[in-house]
């Protein structure tokens, strides 16, 4: 048992003849009305000459320290003031916020709620069995993460050491997660679908000695045996002397020497831990994220800049206010996971839904039942899910009372505008913004979104649109020059650090340099390219390593994504002057479980490199990559 695009006039014009109404599109460009800065962000107050969204936008870039200073001091609970707001160089990827500082994450995301609302739910697990939700208030999790800080204490995980957490997304996962941020251990959760090959990798590099896992999995009805699979992963992991094993079902499993059943093992340790006095600059967690080549690069996020934005994102993209219900669906493996399940609404005393199942399990209703019973008001999910549930038809939407919803959110890649507009106009209703987020593992939290904005502005369906406060994006032309004008496209780089942002690779601090600093010195190199409209919003087209060159034009995945209608036997592309010698269809794709597409998998299979698949263990369905190669052997043949 558990403890308690391209142009944005296209856009819209083609968004009004397919019948979605100005009102739908949340007001374009009905005027702006008069918004009161400081009512929205108490601490703009004190900016001087600040008044409105882009004035407030402005001024978090030109005054940079200024705003992020008087966030910090408001939005966390510091044991020991910070003297430094930055200290950052990004021609050498030098990143330091608010040294000086010390501080406890677990403190901020739990204490301090429980002081002033002990009560209030934090968790809403909603179980693989639909119908079994399970409630956790800020002092039931309190009391879980301090029983589980000590027993981690107990045995010998000290400052700076680091736990791997093995688990599907339930309350303990979380749990886990604030325990290790409370006795001052770094994090590296590994998403519970991986091979064990892969989890031992992650495991080595992090140098783990501890590992957090469960007996088994459930997910869709279906059972994984996750102790198993470490089982296997730490046969190669040297470092490995515990393992704590959590009962999610009945089953029993074979233990070893280094085996503890977590449960029991938590019950003998007292509900009061003494959070560890943290730097701003410690390491908080790691997160591997395969790169081009598939091999994992173990990305490092720190304590205060971290917390501060995940939670300052998660409060103005998505209108978060006391009392709401947010409803993140992305598994805790992910940054999505991490952000803006935990860490995000946790820091501002939010209720957070952990979703353990599918969309379609045990059938396509399963979000929007779930939206019902829980009253959930803002609603985060990928757009392959949204595209999934399309095909199923509208009648499985509104067979449920969605009323509670605000916000419509999307992550992962970019949302196509026939998924949006489906979004918008079936699961919205009409009435509520959807928010198409642009942000990686990298960046810690979103960087490009159409809210927070001025009240009415203009939504365009498929855009990111509006960077968020303190990100200054910049286009790069080919030869490395910086583009300033508006209608241009180019690799999307950042001209200024912001708090959230990676720190390095864990034992590969060159690779960061490398990968995200050289390229265009002087700038974050986000590896997507980007579009600026004539109207200055921001279109993400896709990773310029998947780019296509035709006719000197530079053309992205999201760009022929979003044009490709795909029909029984045939597809049709509207917008680009393109010459197609081999066009080969597949009943589907190979994805992983949080929706994104595996291009890098496409691309090994079109160029015959089948011994460079790499990794396949974190596929929703393996065995769409053999479909896809035998029909491109057939075509091969041809």
């Amino acid at each position: 048992m558990w403890l308690p695009c391209r142009c944005t006039t296209k856009y819209v014009a083609a968004s009004i003849r397919r019948g979605v109404s100005a009102s739908s599109l949340h007001a374009l460009r009905r005027g702006r009305s008069s918004w009161n800065s400081a009512a929205f962000m108490p601490e703009s107050a004190g900016f001087e000459g600040v008044s409105g969204r882009d004035a407030l936008h402005d001024y978090s870039v030109s005054h940079s320290e200024n705003f992020w200073a008087a966030v910090a001091r408001q939005r966390l609970n510091w044991i020991r003031p910070f003297e430094a707001v930055q200290d950052c160089d990004l021609s050498q990827g030098r990143i330091k916020w608010f040294e000086g500082g010390k501080l406890n994450v677990s403190v901020n995301c739990l204490d301090r709620h429980v002081h002033t609302c002990p009560e209030r739910v934090a968790l809403i697990w909603e179980r693989d069995e639909r119908g079994s939700e399970v409630r956790y208030t800020y002092r039931e999790l309190l009391e879980m993460t301090c029983r589980l800080g000590n027993l981690l204490r107990r045995h010998g995980v000290k400052k700076g050491d680091c736990v791997t957490i093995y688990m599907p997304t339930c309350p303990l996962a979380v749990a886990s997660m604030l325990a290790c941020a409370r006795i001052g251990a770094a994090h590296n959760v590994v998403f519970a679908g991986f091979s064990s090959e892969a989890l031992a990798e992650r495991i080595r590099d992090a140098q783990s000695s501890t590992v957090i896992t469960v007996n088994q999995g459930v997910r869709g009805g279906k059972i994984t045996e996750l102790k198993r699979t470490v089982d296997a992963a730490v046969q190669s992991c040297p470092t490995v002397r515990q393992v704590f094993v959590a009962m999610r079902t009945e089953k029993r499993v074979e233990v070893t020497d280094r085996d503890f059943a977590l449960e029991e093992e938590m019950l003998k340790e007292d509900v009061v831990c003494e959070p560890a006095a943290m730097d701003s600059e410690d390491v908080l967690f790691l997160l591997y994220t395969s790169g081009s080549t598939g091999k994992p690069k173990g990305l490092v996020h720190t304590q205060a800049g971290y917390l501060l934005y995940a939670a300052l994102t998660h409060r103005y993209v998505f209108g978060y206010h006391d009392g709401d219900v947010f409803g993140c669906v992305a598994d805790i493996g992910w940054i999505t996971g991490h952000s803006y399940t935990v860490y995000g609404p946790l820091a501002n005393g939010g209720t957070t839904v952990l979703f353990e199942s599918t969309p379609v399990y045990p059938d396509p209703g399963r979000y929007w039942d779930m939206v019902e019973r829980l009253r959930i008001n803002q609603f985060y999910g990928a757009p392959t899910a949204i595209r999934l549930l399309i095909r199923y038809g509208d009648q499985w939407v509104k067979k449920y009372d969605r009323s509670s919803l605000t916000t419509l959110g999307s992550v992962g890649e970019p949302i196509n505008t026939e998924a949006w507009e489906w979004y918008n106009r079936v699961v919205g209703e009409g009435r509520c913004p959807v928010v198409d987020t642009w942000w990686q593992t990298e960046t810690g939290g979103i960087c490009i979104a159409p809210k927070p904005s001025e009240p009415d502005a203009e939504i365009v369906p498929g855009m990111a649109m509006r960077p968020f406060f303190g990100i200054k994006p910049a286009l790069m032309d080919t030869e490395g020059k910086l583009l300033t004008s508006n209608n241009a496209s180019g690799a999307l780089c950042m001209a200024q650090p912001w708090p959230g942002m990676a720190r390095t690779i864990h034992n590969n601090h060159q690779r960061f340099l490398e990968t995200y600093f050289q390229p265009y010195p002087g700038y974050f190199f986000t590896g997507d390219g980007a579009y600026r409209s004539q109207e200055g919003y921001y279109q993400i087209t896709g990773r310029l390593d998947d780019v296509i060159n035709v006719s000197g034009h530079r053309i992205g995945t999201a760009e022929i994504e979003d044009v490709v209608v795909i029909r029984s036997d045939e597809a049709h592309l509207s917008d680009f002057i393109l010459i197609i010698s081999v066009t080969q269809f597949a009943k589907r794709l190979p994805k992983t479980r949080s929706g994104k597409i595996m291009r890098r998998v496409l691309r090994k299979v079109v160029d015959c490199d089948l011994d460079s698949l790499g990794d396949l263990s974190t596929l929703d369905d393996p065995a769409a990559v053999q479909e896809i190669i035998e029909g491109h052997e057939k075509l091969l043949s041809k």
